[in-house]
């Protein structure tokens, strides 16, 4: 139950996460988590506490909100991502789109400071905008960014408020272009594998379902699984052991899951593409490589981050800015 009025007793004073708590009756520190970490607490709280913030008129405390009068010509460059063993910072997403925006801004004579979102909402540098790669779960990082007030631009897919800016790949496209690879292969009983609580991959999901919607073919299986390989192995040997092999194509959210469930399925000795078709998501470097080579979904990372880096500047310089959804193509190898 709220305690106050929504006054900070500070006149004009901007409100601070100690007036939302005391507002909502909450500990600091839980508002504080809602805030800058909003995977650490249950959606309604997470959604209470910034519609509280929001009516209170409250913005993170960046230091550069005074930068309308004085530029620091630097870009923050925030990843959603948390960095691990199993996906690397080091892999072609964000590398690729990571060298795209250097060489942009380092053109344009800006710095690019490079962060995480936790570690940005933790201390956030003095910037003139922002680039985030990746939304988060139901757009949680791009709110985060949101509620600093600075220019910003996004790389993902269109679920947010109108007025954001995204650059992405047309992922309901690679979703549509998967299931026509599928169906032309013959493959009539079909899993989808990825988590569609991420904006891009619900859109890759939405194009398949359509398109498979229209065949005579039927989606059996949809498992939610990290972007990594071994998510992708841990998703499709379970299936396997339980229910043995009741499908014969595969399209999943990236390369990486995609090589995961190859080599769950060849580890119980299925043949791909024998048996099984798979389509994967990316076409990363690592795709041509794997044995069977990768067909893929590619989405150009480079020109993503050097269309990334010329928004964000327009927007800091206050252009107008439209959002983008570069087109993608199928690259047919062996699996």
């Amino acid at each position: 139950m709220a305690k106050g009025s929504g006054s900070n007793g500070g006149g004009n004073a901007r409100p601070t996460m100690a007036d939302i708590a005391n507002e909502l009756g909450l500990a600091k520190i839980t508002v504080s988590r809602a805030l800058s970490n909003p995977s650490s607490v249950k959606e309604s709280t997470r959604r209470l506490v910034r519609e509280t913030a929001e009516r209170m008129g409250y913005r993170l405390n960046v230091s550069a909100r005074n930068l309308r009068q004085q530029r620091t010509r630097t870009i923050a460059v925030v990843i959603e991502m948390t960095p691990s063993h199993e996906r690397l910072m080091s892999e072609p997403y964000p590398l690729l789109l990571l060298g795209g925006i250097m060489q942009e801004l380092t053109a344009a004579g800006q710095n690019m400071v490079l962060t995480t979102i936790d570690l940005f909402t933790a201390a956030p540098p003095s910037a003139d905008g922002v680039i985030l790669l990746g939304q988060g779960v139901h757009d949680d990082a791009a709110a985060v960014i949101e509620a600093t007030g600075l220019p910003y631009v996004v790389w993902g897919a269109e679920h947010g408020p109108p007025g954001r800016i995204v650059v992405g790949s047309d992922n309901r496209e690679g979703g549509r272009l998967a299931a026509d690879h599928l169906l032309g292969r013959g493959c009539r009983r079909l899993l989808f594998l990825g988590d569609a609580e991420h904006g891009e991959a619900e859109d890759r999901l939405r194009g398949f379902e359509a398109r498979v919607a229209a065949s005579d073919a039927a989606i059996v299986g949809n498992i939610p699984c990290a972007f990594t390989l071994p998510a992708g192995r841990e998703a499709v040997g379970p299936l396997l052991d339980a229910r043995g092999l009741d499908f014969d194509g595969i399209f999943a959210a990236s390369d990486a899951i995609a090589m995961g469930a190859i080599e769950a399925l060849q580890a119980r000795g299925h043949r791909v593409p024998g048996e099984v078709s798979v389509v994967g998501f990316d076409d990363s470097p690592g795709a041509a490589l794997f044995s069977p080579s990768l067909t893929s979904i590619r989405q150009d990372w480079a020109v993503g981050g050097e269309l990334l880096a010329q928004k964000v500047l327009a927007k800091v310089a206050g252009q107008p800015v439209e959002s983008r959804a570069m087109p993608v193509v199928l690259v047919k190898r062996e699996s």
